[in-house]
């Protein structure tokens, strides 16, 4: 049954049928109770308080390029918006926010938001910085703005490893506030126009992961076997979906060291009757011979159009380019960083702690960073809410979305 394609990229006309089934409901998003025996105490981030050498990084057009066409991506966005009216419906009351006469802020609000499982850290952080819009009482514009900055500045301070919570709350300032007309009217028409705006872009980010789901179909074939590497939201959702599809493929699933997060991916697949292989991340090599694409995450897309991501994905690509396999990232535009990493140590660490399951002597030194940075030339193509990207193109995307 399973068989390989060498151009498979395109042969999309006998999957065209399958482009019509509507996707599940995404659940409703609203935050859980605050509790009042964190409003006192100062917000910080638990894991520098535990152990300061750890990071809390895991916790929780292409047209020039033909890659992408726009109807295509219209089709995808118009296939995740069917949901749109059910998500407005359940989400129409407030965030969250302060209450009972508390004092509002914002790291308690973003905690609230992470509590949920299927959130996505810097989409917990957007809601976040909309709850702080609705909860101001500045009464200038300068103010608000000077107090939305100091929030977003809270926020990257929670943990300076993450670098999709910096680049969210990045882009969330710069699209909330990129207006001139604020200029011009009078403050409480200006608030509710960055009420607005603040409440589409997390709108258009929770809905991130649908579109990049849809787009990505096309791509993945009946009787096809594909890579996956540690545990991603996004990979889960666009291997959700073609299983919904009824298309027929299995899985190969890393172990995902150093927190095992591979585990975790392969219990959610078998959960959807998805054939899986569990391998540990030293078998890639050994198993390349029967993948036909990988797939994986990212946390952070760079300036080059490479990506950060947990360690294990360099050389996986590596692997895969010697053997002429395709490596697709999927990930949401709100992880787009204006950064230009070198090299592997031309980022700032994140680090995990690793059980070996036996004692290590005190000379032996162990390397705990949990993230390593793979170039775009071992990238085939990124699957964003943007559309289907090439590696060269995410320089011109960073420019629109930040200008």
């Amino acid at each position: 049954m399973w068989w390989k394609s060498a151009s498979f990229i395109l042969d999309k006309s006998h999957n065209l049928e399958n482009d019509a089934v509507p996707p599940d409901s995404i659940a409703a998003v609203s935050p859980p109770p605050l509790t009042v025996s964190t409003a006192a105490a100062p917000q910080q981030n638990p894991n520098f308080q535990r152990n300061m050498s750890m990071s809390a990084y895991y916790q929780t057009r292409a047209a020039h390029h033909g890659v992408v066409t726009s109807d295509w991506l219209a089709q995808a966005q118009e296939a995740a918006a069917a949901t749109a009216a059910v998500d407005g419906q359940e989400e129409g009351g407030d965030g969250g926010g302060g209450s009972g006469g508390r004092a509002f802020s914002v790291i308690e609000e973003f905690n609230n938001w992470r509590k949920q499982p299927d959130l996505a850290e810097a989409v917990a952080a957007i809601r976040a910085l909309a709850a702080v819009i609705r909860n101001s009482e500045a009464n200038t514009m300068m103010e608000l703005e000077i107090e939305l900055k100091k929030a977003s500045d809270s926020l990257k301070s929670w943990d300076t490893t993450s670098i999709s919570l910096t680049a969210g709350c990045d882009l969330f300032m710069r699209y909330v506030t990129r207006t001139s007309a604020l200029e011009y009217e009078d403050f409480n028409s200006a608030k509710s126009r960055l009420i607005e705006r603040a409440e589409k872009f997390g709108e258009i980010s929770y809905k991130a992961r649908r579109i990049i789901a849809m787009l990505s179909q096309d791509f993945i074939f009946d009787g096809c076997t594909i890579l996956v590497h540690g545990f991603s939201r996004v990979v889960l959702e666009v291997l959700k979906t073609a299983a919904q599809n009824k298309k027929v493929f299995r899985v190969f699933c890393t172990e995902g060291r150093p927190d095992r997060t591979g585990l975790r991916l392969s219990n959610e697949l078998a959960k959807l009757d998805v054939p899986v292989k569990l391998l540990i991340d030293s078998a890639v090599a050994y198993t390349m011979d029967e993948v036909d694409m990988i797939f994986v995450g990212a946390d952070g897309v760079v300036e080059s159009g490479g990506i950060i991501n947990m360690m294990g994905t360099y050389q996986i690509a590596l692997v895969a380019h010697s053997m002429n396999k395709p490596v697709y990232v999927a990930a949401e535009s709100y992880k787009f960083a204006r950064l230009y990493p070198l090299d592997q140590k031309d980022m700032g660490p994140a680090l995990r702690p690793i059980d070996f399951g036996v004692p290590i002597p005190s000379k032996v030194e162990v390397e705990t960073s949990a993230r390593d940075y793979t170039p775009p030339q071992y990238l085939t193509l990124l699957f964003t809410d943007l559309g289907v990207l090439t590696p060269s193109v995410v320089s011109d995307e960073l420019i629109q979305l930040y200008l």
